[in-house]
């Protein structure tokens, strides 16, 4: 909660600086109406080559065709991606994304939109997103008349197939060892020892409070989305990555999945206590009935929006924090050396916290994962705890 409260604070103070920052921009403006046309082009040029905060936020947390690393001058690092393309119209189309000279170029009749080359274009920003591919006319002009979908291996795509590959690399690995004796007759080694006790807090601290003696059916999927989401996270804090953990199709496709286990868990005491709840007054369950119903909906919707949001708002406050810089310097150089400690340490500070965000995250979706679960056929694991007592007794 305490932290949730600072990542406010510090948008918040984000926000006042902008403001702040843009006040002497329009009283430069206003103060300049008495200059000359060729100076107003020029004041525009400058702009237009200064720091834009959103746009590096946004290229950043967006998905991208070409992994970027940094600017030296006016030419970037990246890393081009294989671009994809199929029109009804044009049929397949095949290039790397680097053919687009990042959306300065057009390439067999497609374009890769920019900020400005939106603008120049007119499209409309509710529709079009910077990042995406459009088919263009021979003069260059955007053609609705073509149809595109792009099946391209994007950042996100390349980056989660890695984090597969590692994953699964990892886990074979392991195996192996324990298959061959090792951590079994003999004390782990190596990267056995390091998530040995892991897979145990997984399966002592939330499959079994929560499943019960069901716990050996769902811990793979525990572990496997424990696992996933938590390399993912890491892998998303390497400078020049891609935000895997902060694109909402990914977490959509992990809650929909994990929906899906739900309701395949649930049985006739679930349904009956959402349908019908037991000892309510017949007026207070035409309130409750709905309200019970929705909640099925809203759980998986919770896991969505929770990993999501906490991705995204920890990559955009470091980035934030870091424009804070650029920005003073656009107003003095010195403002921008002077602001430059506390961003860096600030930046420092919030990167770290993101690293445990990284494992808290993943503990979380797992974790509520399980307690979901165990509340779909709770009715039945009560009553077999039930008997088990009284036998005992």
């Amino acid at each position: 909660m305490g932290f949730s409260c600072f990542k406010s604070l510090l948008v918040i103070a984000f926000g006042a600086f902008s403001t702040l920052l843009s006040v002497p921009v329009f009283s430069q403006h206003e103060n300049g109406n008495n200059h000359s046309e060729k100076q107003e082009t020029n004041n525009e040029k400058k702009q237009k080559e200064g720091f834009n905060a959103s746009e590096v936020i946004f290229g950043h947390v967006l998905n991208a065709h070409e992994f970027h690393f940094l600017d030296i001058g006016d030419h970037p690092v990246t890393i081009p991606l294989p671009v994809i393309l199929y029109s009804p119209q044009r049929g397949f189309t095949t290039f790397m994304s680097s053919r687009f000279e990042h959306g300065h170029k057009t390439h067999n009749g497609y374009t890769l939109l920019t900020g400005h080359l939106m603008h120049e274009m007119k499209l409309d920003p509710k529709k079009f997103y910077p990042g995406d591919i459009v088919a263009v006319t021979e003069a260059g002009e955007f053609d609705p008349t073509v149809k595109v979908y792009d099946l391209s291996l994007t950042r996100n795509v390349v980056q989660m197939l890695l984090a597969l590959i590692v994953f699964v690399w990892i886990m074979l690995r392991i195996a192996k060892r324990y298959k061959s004796g090792v951590g079994v007759t003999s004390p782990p080694k190596g990267s056995q020892s390091l998530l040995e006790p892991v897979i145990t807090f997984v399966r002592d601290e939330v499959a079994k409070p929560n499943l019960g003696h069901k716990y050996e059916k769902y811990l793979p999927y525990l572990l496997t989305i424990f696992f996933f989401i938590l390399i993912n996270n890491i892998f998303g804090l390497i400078p020049g990555s891609a935000n895997v953990s902060g694109n909402i199709a990914f977490t959509g496709i992990l809650g929909i999945i994990s929906f899906i286990v739900i309701l395949f868990s649930s049985n006739s005491h679930y349904w009956q206590h959402i349908f019908n709840p037991p000892g309510v007054p017949l007026g207070v369950k035409f309130i409750l009935v709905p309200v019970e119903f929705l909640s099925v909906f809203i759980k998986p919707f919770a896991l969505i929006i929770r990993l999501f949001a906490n991705m995204v708002a920890g990559h955009i406050i470091i980035i934030c924090l870091i424009s804070l810089i650029f920005i003073f310097g656009q107003l003095n150089p010195i403002a921008g050396w002077g602001a430059s400690p506390l961003s860096i340490g600030f930046t420092v500070f919030i990167y770290l916290i993101e690293v445990l965000v990284a494992f808290l995250q993943a503990f979380i979706f797992t974790m509520l994962t399980a307690v979901f679960v165990g509340q779909a056929f709770e009715g039945g694991h009560d009553h077999a705890d039930d008997h088990h007592k009284q036998a005992v007794v």
